[in-house]
């Protein structure tokens, strides 16, 4: 069942013409992936190939290894919109199930092969898939020759001896380093959610702000204030940002992410927003009264003013 699902995708996403594959997770779409993507659009241009990428979904970690969690870096609608915005002739998303990850190397290849027209396979140096990663890149290849296209490995992007990889994006997320974060995926690191109605303690305090929802399995930054841009139906406005669980009010069940967008009065319940992370100003504090965390808030509002007077207005971003 699960190779026919996979089949139909495969089918549904096929250039029609022989094609250059990569295949991945490439949550994030960080500047790893995007050096590996460039890769294949070369090589698919100079054999006159259509450029594909693969997806899985869920991540394989969650299949392989039950109970584990990801937190995963950008949502996979984001995922394929970055991907398709690469230039690719198309971008296909195969679940990733026990049963697909039981399939032999021969079969999982065969499959692409067959349904693309898969002439090259490019990959990282580091590539395993199948039941025991037994697909590695030499297994890989000997299948290619047998059954009619390449396999070759992009170099791994590296910076300051570091891989510029998923792993690399989390711990600096982690530390709440998003400057790092941008760094590494050559953009910032974006929240995106509709805006939701909260407890409005924001507009009691003089600072409303946009509460959105983000899935339980979307990676967050260190918790604490953030200088960030918030995109209101593609418009860009300067905004602070908390994110965090509210210790001065009593910790809340699970972490909120509530933008105050200065100088901005209009109504955006309901509205999808995006925020782009910039700059960390702190991390979360507890205050003893409320007297003490509006005084803080003008400072990080104060801040965020200045950081945006030096870097420019975004809508120049």
């Amino acid at each position: 069942m699960t190779v026919s699902l996979a089949r139909r995708e495969l089918q549904r996403i096929a250039p029609g013409r022989p094609s250059a594959v990569t295949v991945g997770v490439f949550d994030g779409v960080h500047r790893g992936h995007r050096h590996l993507v460039a890769a294949l659009l070369g090589e698919a241009r100079r054999e006159s190939l259509a450029a594909v990428a693969i997806t899985f979904n869920p991540h394989p970690r969650t299949v392989l290894r039950p109970g584990s969690a990801i937190a995963y870096l950008t949502s996979l609608e984001e995922r394929v919109e970055l991907l398709q915005s690469l230039g690719l002739d198309a971008v296909g998303v195969l679940a990733f199930t026990s049963e697909l990850a039981q399939l032999e190397p021969r079969e999982f290849l065969g499959l692409l092969r067959d349904e693309l027209d898969m002439r090259l396979l490019l990959v990282g140096p580091d590539f395993a898939f199948g039941r025991n990663r037994a697909g590695t890149l030499e297994v890989s290849r000997e299948v290619g020759e047998k059954l009619g296209f390449r396999v070759e490995a992009a170099p791994m992007l590296k910076e300051g001896g570091e891989k510029v990889g998923s792993t690399a994006v989390r711990e600096a997320l982690a530390r709440g380093d998003v400057s790092r974060v941008t760094q590494l995926l050559g953009r910032p690191f974006s929240l995106r959610g509709p805006v939701v109605k909260g407890d409005s303690r924001g507009r009691e305090l003089g600072f409303p702000t946009a509460n959105i929802a983000i899935g339980l399995d979307h990676a967050l930054p260190a918790y604490g204030i953030y200088v960030s841009r918030v995109y209101v139906r593609e418009t860009a406005y300067e905004a602070c940002t908390s994110i965090g669980v509210r210790p001065t009010f009593g910790t809340a069940e699970r972490p909120t992410v509530e933008a105050f967008i200065l100088d901005f009065d209009g109504g955006v319940y309901g509205e999808e927003l995006r925020i782009d992370l910039l700059e960390r100003l702190r991390g979360e504090e507890r205050f003893e009264n409320t007297d003490e965390l509006i005084a803080q808030m003008h400072k990080d509002v104060a801040q965020t003013r200045d950081y945006f007077r030096s870097h420019g207005d975004p809508a120049d971003a």
